[in-house]
């Protein structure tokens, strides 16, 4: 098998003193991304200021140059954020330079900060409104977010700069066409037919329509009654549609380590049993962590399927008494989404009440159609069926858990050599009712408005809204961020808003809850601590996109509360590039 796991070199052409655009440029285009860091060297910018009017017009030329050098050597490395620091500083010394506003939103490109790449390229094209670059960047930007329409004045401004640029034209080709489909769409929508789940039951009631397993076919099966272990109950009571057992499982994984797929009809099942089980849960789950167990929180893993099967080796897998949460976005960028989908899918069909699932972002049909899922489910099993079931199954997911503990917690100075030592372990805000810790976890974070509580989120009514949208608390606990400053803020990704520690902690007394814990977002060690404690993010696909360098990591809750981390690296896998099957917008994206 041929392997891949180091860090490819950037295909952007990066100097800004050309107008050249890139082939292939890479924008890092999901969502679920914010800033690693990388502290080497540290933005100055405040002293900078005071500098700069002690320099003369040539030495402050000369300062400007030499940190711009600087920050071009960063971004060639792989350091976008401490790139985009430089060109900040730069930016304080002279912020009429055209050039390192373009080269600071080509850093939150990759770095995932769309809103700012939208903000810093306008601002470029406000000082010269014939810097190619700079249009081509912020159409990224907003392909990024989905929003193609507004995409294409800028894609068509930058034909009109460079027309001799090939790749330019074709991808405006593409977008303008994406636009006019989209369009079309939407005025031909009419009610649904059946859905997915009716019209797939009845392929595998009377095996037909894909459900027949072919005869050639020598990888796993679903168990029978005569399985020796323990074994799910048929779903719905109709045999048909199958049972499942850990032996199961693990042939299933090994099949899929040898870059082998299920039949369709095996597939169906396992989504199927997962459908029904997430079907009864709540848009806030509550879990209690029984005496003498744990749980582990996963982050996002993107289909880096041969870094799932390292981290479940880590965590142990879910059990009859062994709890893991996957906190959404296990779809999407990497190219073995599928198979980490069926692989959570059947063990929440097999141990429903411990293999606990939050939705991400990329657990929604916009995102799969541009970030690769969609193409991966029909380049797998042929036509749009098995997607179409994934995403009425993803709309069943709930929205957040609750993580409550069975122990009163340890005192700060009782606190193992291992756990966390934040302030929020320290000094816990606990539960009213119990006086024990309890955990918030959700993909993004938390909301607009002061007064939700978690009966506001329990309300959630998810099977009507279907998709997060634009607006309300579903989009913002799928989408929002943390932030440094008090109080809220706009979103570095153009969708949703930023919240402080303020808002963090204000919130988190409300309701009775020891921290937050949340994805979405890159770490460089795989998680991070923010607001004392209080909103911790957990983000567990490992050198993210073969790009980014991070480690991956979990986190571990036992029975009181107790928070500890464990750091993980990205192993060897297949050479096939991330966002090999998507199409559309992500075609100009990748």
């Amino acid at each position: 098998m041929h392997v891949a796991n180091s860090r490819p070199t950037s295909s952007l052409l990066f100097r800004a003193d050309k107008i050249s655009m890139p082939s292939g440029t890479s924008t890092a285009p999901s969502t679920s991304s914010v800033p690693v860091s990388s502290t080497d060297m540290s933005s100055v910018t405040s002293a900078l200021s005071d500098v700069a009017t002690s320099l003369s017009p040539d030495e402050l030329t000369k300062k400007v140059e030499e940190i711009k050098a600087a920050g071009n050597e960063r971004f060639l490395k792989g350091d976008y954020t401490q790139a985009k620091a430089l060109y900040t500083d730069a930016l304080s010394l002279n912020p009429n330079i055209v050039a390192i506003y373009s080269n600071r939103a080509i850093c939150e490109l990759k770095l995932e900060q769309y809103g700012l790449a939208i903000a810093d390229a306008t601002k470029a094209i406000e000082l010269d409104a014939t810097f190619a670059k700079a249009y081509y960047r912020r159409a990224c930007a907003h392909l990024a977010i989905l929003d193609p329409k507004a995409a294409l004045p800028d894609l068509k401004m930058v034909v009109k700069l460079d027309p001799r640029n090939a790749q330019v034209k074709m991808q405006l080709d593409a977008t303008s066409k994406l636009v006019r489909r989209l369009e079309f769409e939407k005025a031909i929508r009419v009610e649904e037919g059946p859905a997915p789940h009716q019209t797939i039951e009845e392929f595998l009631e009377q095996n037909m329509g894909g459900a027949q397993i072919p005869s050639d076919y020598k990888g796993p099966r679903l168990p029978t009654h005569a399985s020796n272990q323990p074994i799910s109950a048929p779903v719905d009571n109709k045999p048909y549609l199958g049972q499942i057992d850990d032996a199961f499982i693990d042939q299933m994984i090994q099949h899929f380590k040898e870059g082998k797929q299920l039949p369709n009809g095996i597939a169906w099942a396992i989504i199927l049993g997962a459908l029904r089980a997430f079907e009864k849960e709540a848009s806030l789950v509550e879990y209690t962590v029984p005496e003498g167990t744990t749980i582990e929180v996963v982050g996002d893993t993107h289909g880096q399927f041969y870094d799932f099967v390292h981290l479940l080796s880590l965590t142990g897998r879910p059990s009859k008494n062994h709890a893991l949460l996957f906190n959404g976005d296990f779809v999407d960028r990497g190219s073995w989404s599928v198979e980490i989908a069926l692989t959570i899918f059947a063990f929440k069909w097999l141990y429903p009440a411990t293999t606990l699932v939050n939705r991400g972002n990329h657990e929604t049909s916009d995102m799969n159609k541009v970030y690769g899922f969609e193409g991966e489910c029909k380049a797998k099993f042929g036509g749009d069926l098995t997607f179409k079931l994934f995403t009425q199954t993803f709309v069943a997911i709930p929205l957040a858990t609750v993580v409550n503990v069975s122990r009163p917690p340890l005192p700060a100075d009782k606190l193992p050599e291992n756990a966390s030592k934040s302030q929020a372990q320290k000094a816990p805000v606990v539960c009213k009712e119990t006086g024990f810790k309890r955990y918030f976890v959700v993909h993004g974070g938390l909301f607009s408005d002061d007064h939700v509580t978690l009966d506001d989120i329990r309300a959630i009514d998810r099977f009507s809204k279907k998709q997060p949208g634009q607006e309300g608390l579903m989009m913002e606990l799928l989408w929002s961020d943390p932030q440094a400053a008090s109080g809220r803020g706009p979103s570095k990704r153009g969708v949703g808003f930023s919240f402080g520690p303020d808002i963090t902690r204000a919130w988190c007394e409300l309701n009775g809850i020891t921290a937050v814990l949340r994805s979405h977002e890159v770490r460089q060690r795989g998680y991070a601590e923010e607001h004392d404690g209080m909103c911790c993010t957990v983000f567990s696909a490992p050198n993210y996109c073969d790009s980014t360098g991070n480690s991956g990591a979990f986190g571990h809750i036992d029975d009181q509360g107790t928070l500890s981390w464990t750091m993980f690296e990205a192993q060897p896998h297949p050479d096939i590039r991330p966002m090999a099957y998507a199409g559309g917008m992500g075609g100009l994206l990748a």
